[in-house]
């Protein structure tokens, strides 16, 4: 596993060199490697698929403008998450959405949004009990203040490392890993809510 992942990191930093010498090709290869986990992550920030799809294009563009600011001894995806995170950051800004200490009790209300995930079960019983768990589990996701919600969704969803996530968010690596502890109780304790 070790292997693959630095043979990833060099095929990043290979297309990055291709990118910034002009080839369009190497950049699409990137865009092709990494979109659908931005638009994952994107999408269980905003919740709405579109919204979701729109702002991976902007995070593409930041991405291709900024590449001549990547350095090859980071991992392009710490980078590219980084960037995308940025992005959230300024989008939630400008909503200005409320602002809660993360040492007091949250009491989220579930607006009710969903993002539409394909189901591949085989049967229509199946089908029904794992779009009921799925539909608990994003309305406890959007429950959880987004500092949180990110954090989960990059290492539960994304797979990303607790190194990975600190150095994104720029934050100690005990504090990343107490937040994804937190968020984990605080969704535990949600589901246990729900009927």
């Amino acid at each position: 596993m070790p292997e693959a992942r630095a043979s990833s990191q060099h095929e990043d930093q290979e297309l990055v060199r291709r990118s910034l010498r002009g080839d369009k090709e190497a950049f699409e290869m990137i865009i092709h490697r990494y979109q659908q986990p931005v638009v994952n992550y994107i999408g269980r920030m905003v919740r709405e698929r579109e919204m979701a799809l729109d702002f991976s294009q902007e995070i593409f563009l930041k991405v291709y403008a900024s590449l001549g600011s990547y350095r090859p001894q980071y991992k392009f995806s710490t980078w590219l998450f980084k960037i995308a995170s940025n992005f959230m950051i300024d989008h939630w800004r400008k909503k200005k959405l409320p602002t809660t200490s993360i040492d007091q009790s949250f009491d989220y209300e579930d607006d009710g949004r969903r993002l539409q995930v394909a189901d591949e079960a085989p049967s229509v019983g199946r089908q029904y009990e794992l779009k009921e768990i799925r539909g608990r589990i994003e309305a406890g996701l959007d429950r959880l203040p987004p500092a949180f919600r990110e954090l989960f969704v990059w290492r539960h969803v994304d797979g990303l490392s607790y190194e990975e996530m600190a150095e994104i968010k720029k934050l100690p690596l005990g504090t990343v890993k107490n937040r994804v502890f937190q968020a984990k109780e605080m969704l535990r304790r949600l589901l246990g809510e729900t009927p």
